[in-house]
């Protein structure tokens, strides 16, 4: 079948109603995926070309359908991205070889494993990956990288000549729990107590919480939470990558996806996290504090949605990136993807040799995680 292919800069010229057509239409789909939440992050300049992120989304268009489609950008850097290349391109430049521009589909600044190559059939997408191919093969990019994918879309792009990278992010499952404490019941001893004991110095110090849906947050519940996100990255010497322009796009299309928790202590807010979810699984995104009191995070960033998530009956909740910590909290480790092409032969000669050895070295780690459940046994 013969489809239109298209290169766009923006979604607009999509438009919301085909894109968001296209989204639902894929098996494991998230709201990160969805028109509002990328076009918030584009309109805002959150991730645009002015902060290294150009957009260069290949469509395919059957007659007036959009047939498949594939979030790329052009990246003149590697930040927000949470798979690190970073040695690759050090690895480059002290060889005198350019390694930016290259060339990047993923969510902007969002570890969410979810489709990439998206489409409405099997013919779609085998011909999304045809022109992937020849797109990275004519443009003037060292690298082509598509992170998180799943599996077995990463398989796919492996046999168009890729190599793949896997990593580790830590779940929490719902075991049909009725309340927090079913949970903490199938901890194992010393879990529970440092929970509870985590939990117990936040009311100690004096601290409340609140939990406010997407469609209940006011303008200076965001304004509140973009002083928090933005202190927070300050102390920790770090420039921010969203800004409070993201925040209300999102908070006024996709509000139903959207829950801030936020803290205060003496009639002063000090604190609020950010999560999306959908029906089935919630993602803990971001975090900040303007008054630092022991174990708040904890509290306002995994119990609270942990307990949100029982309330609700999701099914999954998705930490984010790293974090051995979240074991100890009842997540769990779980292998992620990755998938790259690097136009230089020397250099892809060199990169799969250390994909080999990191591999093993994953799988150990896996291993290793495994046997350090946190759960009761038999749980």
């Amino acid at each position: 079948m013969n489809y239109r292919t298209h290169i766009v800069s923006s979604l607009s010229e999509i438009g919301q109603e085909r894109w968001d057509a296209l989204v639902s239409a894929q098996e494991d789909s998230n709201p990160f995926l969805s028109y509002a939440f990328l076009h918030a992050l584009h309109e805002s300049g959150s991730a645009a070309p002015e902060t290294g992120w150009q957009p260069q989304y290949i469509v395919l268009y059957d007659g007036e359908q959009l047939a498949a489609a594939l979030p790329l950008y052009v990246k003149g850097h590697s930040y927000g991205e949470y798979v690190f290349d970073w040695a690759w391109a050090d690895a480059y430049h002290r060889h005198g070889v350019e390694y930016y521009p290259k060339l990047l589909s993923a969510i902007p600044f969002t570890p969410v494993a979810g489709p990439r190559l998206m489409a409405v059939d099997d013919a779609a997408r085998a011909a999304l990956v045809e022109v992937l191919v020849a797109t990275q093969g004519a443009a003037e990019v060292s690298s082509t990288h598509v992170l998180f994918p799943p599996e077995e879309q990463a398989r796919q792009l492996q046999e168009a000549g890729f190599m793949l990278r896997s990593g580790v992010q830590f779940h929490w499952l719902n075991g049909g729990y009725g309340t927090f404490d079913d949970f903490l019941s199938t901890l194992e001893q010393k879990k529970r107590k440092n929970i509870r004991a985590e939990r117990r110095k936040v009311r100690e110090a004096g601290v409340t919480m609140r939990r406010v849906r997407g469609r209940d947050a006011t303008d200076a519940d965001w304004v509140l939470f973009n002083r928090c996100y933005r202190h927070t990255y300050k102390a920790h010497y770090s420039t921010p990558y969203l800004n409070l322009d993201f925040f209300r796009r999102i908070g006024a299309s996709m509000p139903d996806n959207i829950l801030l928790v936020i803290a205060s202590r003496e009639g002063r807010d000090i604190a609020a996290s950010l999560v999306i979810h959908n029906e089935s699984t919630l993602f803990g995104r971001y975090w900040g504090e303007l008054e630092h009191v022991p174990c708040l995070h904890f509290e306002a960033a995994y119990y609270q949605p942990l307990e949100f998530c029982i309330e609700q009956g999701i099914q999954a909740f998705e930490g984010g990136a790293q974090g051995e910590h979240k074991m100890a909290r009842g997540f769990l480790p779980t292998r992620t993807w990755s998938a790259h092409w690097l136009a230089h032969p020397s250099f892809a000669d060199a990169i799969e040799r250390f994909l080999e050895r990191e591999r093993g070295g994953i799988d150990d780690y896996l291993d290793e995680l495994n046997e350090r459940n946190p759960f009761r046994e038999g749980r």
